[in-house]
Parts: C-alpha cells; sequence; structure tokens
C-alpha cells in the first residue's frame, strides 16, 4: 500500500477538510492504524494530530453513539 497524502503530493493535512479526516476514522469515531489506511508514518502522525484538533474545535465527533 501506498500512502494516500505521499500519491497526492500532500505536505500538510488541514483540520478543517473534515471529509477528508473521516476516512481514516472508523465508524465509532476511533482514528484507524497505519496498517489500515496504509499511510506512512509522516503522515499517520500528521492525520492524528489533525483529526485531534478538529474533535478539539468541534468539528469532528469524539465518539458516536
Amino acid at each position: 500500500m501506498n500512502c494516500f497524502f505521499c500519491k497526492q503530493n500532500i505536505k500538510e493535512i488541514d483540520f478543517k477538510k473534515t471529509d477528508q479526516l473521516k476516512r481514516f476514522l472508523t465508524g465509532l469515531g476511533k482514528i484507524r492504524s497505519r496498517e489500515k489506511t496504509g499511510l506512512c508514518g509522516f503522515h499517520q502522525r500528521k492525520m492524528a494530530k489533525a483529526v485531534k484538533q478538529a474533535r478539539h474545535l468541534g468539528l469532528l465527533a469524539a465518539t458516536k453513539k
């Protein structure tokens, strides 16, 4: 698997693009692992940080019931 962000040549992951971030979350809102997402370590860490920032600002739900 190749990294989605490396393929698209995306350097920075924007926390405001929630549609892009939702593809890396499970149905319950948890962050998927690198093995499931296929991201490289650099982008996995950036994506996790963007998800957490979006959750803090209320753009993404922390959990779904």
